[in-house]
């Protein structure tokens, strides 16, 4: 508690028993977003406050088909509006070279470079001893059983993780069980800064990484 008795706190302001039980209740929701403190959440309630009915409405239903119509791909586990996305059922796509990936994001980043036409794979996370994460938390056993399943069609698989202790331990942990299934396995050329994040590189330090991926061995 505070020297003048308030407690402050993420969801609490100064002055918000004031607002009507509709906008306090919009700010508190918009304060349980990464990286939203109570005044910015304060900021974009009165954004839509002000804003027409009709763009108001727009945003909701948005929010609204993202949580009701997206899913993951059940090959790939990127996001998708249907089944399969978009990338899988491409028949232009490459099939015989898979981009493994942590996280959605990534794949878009890699996918604006444009350098690449093969598929991806979703990992949905990384390895991690300290958070728990295991490899049965991530889609790792669902990665090996496409390998096999393709049945020598997928030649090489591409590890795309970030180049962190937690990428470079589930790289290499990859790299063991895919070389076990008989494909080669190469990872992005660490043109990527160590501890950086594919999602901020700039899309020519991807092209650069794509283009210049090194081996990891594996393949017959």
């Amino acid at each position: 508690m505070s020297a003048n008795g308030r407690q402050h706190g993420k969801g609490s302001g100064s002055g918000s028993a004031a607002y009507p039980a509709p906008v306090r209740a919009l700010i508190e929701r918009f304060a349980e977003l990464p990286g939203i403190g109570v005044r910015s959440a304060e900021r974009l309630a009165f954004h839509v406050l002000k804003s027409d009915e009709e763009s108001a409405l727009a945003l909701a239903g948005a929010i609204e088909a993202v949580k009701k119509s997206v899913r993951h791909c059940r090959v790939c586990y990127n996001l998708s509006d249907s089944d399969v996305c978009s990338i899988c059922s491409d028949a232009s796509r490459d099939r015989s070279r898979v981009l493994v990936v942590e996280q959605p994001k990534d794949l878009i980043a890699l996918e604006q470079t444009g350098m690449y036409r093969g598929l991806y794979h979703v990992l949905m996370g990384r390895l991690s001893a300290l958070d728990g994460v295991e490899p049965e938390d991530l889609t790792i056993g669902a990665l090996i059983e496409r390998i096999r399943a393709s049945e020598g069609r997928i030649e090489e698989v591409v590890l795309g993780l970030n180049p962190t202790v937690e990428g470079d331990g589930t790289g290499l942990y990859l790299a063991q069980k895919l070389g076990e299934a008989g494909v080669a396995v190469s990872r992005l050329a660490r043109g990527l800064p160590s501890g950086g994040s594919l999602e901020f590189a700039n899309k020519a330090v991807l092209a650069d990484a794509i283009l210049g991926r090194q081996s990891l061995g594996g393949g017959s």
